[in-house]
């Protein structure tokens, strides 16, 4: 199934920008009859926040796509392409329906974490806000190397090392992000299946 949903030779040809710090960043890498069932079977998601999808409901066309991104295929490829042994360790994926104007700020990701990767599941996108930035310092949004659409099947990956700063002007409304991370243990990803469960449920009750 990942070999119809996923362009591996996309993957591996893509290059690897080094400013502001390793990423890969490859435009239109899902096939489009993999994109058009992942959206008519993406969760309804009505909160803002990420959810890890034990919480959420979704079709089978979904689940193919995140069958594919957390196969052994796409860990020797990303893992690489960016120099970093994904093989064999945990992943954990959480996914967001909308954003808030809270949303953005300036951050990098936990250091439990080896490679965050972020697919993008709207069909456009024409706003200002919304639209992730690589940056070069953690307190000016402004000054950013690359700045990623969250254009449908835009896929974006980097290792989550001390300088990978990113973020976003604010935007509220819908926008849809599968995140995936490879995780340095089994343990670090119960801690935070649990987080993110109990932060889900409060967000359900806040919805």
């Amino acid at each position: 199934m990942s070999m119809s949903v996923i362009d591996f030779e996309a993957l591996g040809s893509a290059p690897v920008g080094h400013d502001p710090f390793d990423h890969v960043l490859v435009p239109g890498l899902i096939s489009q009859d993999a994109l058009r069932a992942a959206n008519e079977d993406f969760p309804n998601i009505e909160s803002a926040g990420s959810f890890p999808t034990g919480q959420l409901r979704y079709g089978p066309g979904f689940a193919a796509l995140l069958r594919a991104l957390e196969g052994p295929e796409m860990a020797a490829a990303l893992g690489d392409k960016l120099g970093v042994d994904l093989t064999g360790k945990p992943t954990m994926v959480t996914v967001r329906g909308r954003a808030r104007p809270t949303d953005g700020k300036i951050h990098t990701d936990s250091s439990g974490k080896l490679v965050t990767v972020l697919l993008y599941m709207n069909s456009s996108w024409d706003e200002p806000g919304g639209q992730l930035r690589l940056l070069r310092s953690p307190d000016d949004l402004d000054d950013y190397a690359v700045e990623v659409p969250p254009d449908e099947g835009t896929f974006l990956a980097f290792p989550c090392i001390p300088n990978a700063w990113h973020g976003h002007h604010p935007f509220d409304g819908e926008r849809r992000t599968i995140q995936l991370n490879w995780v340095n243990s089994r343990r670090y990803k119960l801690r935070e299946q649990v987080r993110h469960s109990i932060s889900a449920f409060f967000k359900k009750i806040a919805g």
